[in-house]
């Protein structure tokens, strides 16, 4: 057993980077947190579903043709090999974990 901080892991406050296999775990992760409005990753796709737990604020999902508003206490699942991004909106904060179910995370950019 392994006990860390969020402050531990590789990156900065905006996104922290937990990477499965540097410490014996089968699953990745990030915690992500930002503070401007129109913030995120651009479109992109992993082998593996992604699952996004809104822990506060809300953001607008691009998944596939879909557009899909998420707020604090939901939940999005987006199936593998879809392209997919999220933008922040409103003025507060968006935090939010994102599970990667693989020991090393993979990701093609599309834009």
């Amino acid at each position: 057993m392994r006990k860390l901080r969020f402050e531990d892991l590789p990156g900065r406050e905006r996104a922290r980077r937990f990477e499965g296999a540097d410490h014996g775990a089968t699953t990745s992760f990030f915690i992500t947190r930002y503070t401007e409005p129109g913030r995120g990753p651009d479109l992109h796709v992993h082998p593996y579903d992604e699952t996004f737990i809104m822990l506060e604020g809300s953001a607008t999902f691009t998944v596939g043709d879909e557009q899909i508003d998420a707020e604090a206490g939901e939940i999005v699942v987006v199936p593998a090999n879809t392209p997919h991004k999220f933008k922040s909106k409103g003025d507060g904060v968006l935090r939010q974990v994102t599970i990667h179910p693989a020991e090393r995370m993979e990701q093609e950019d599309l834009e």
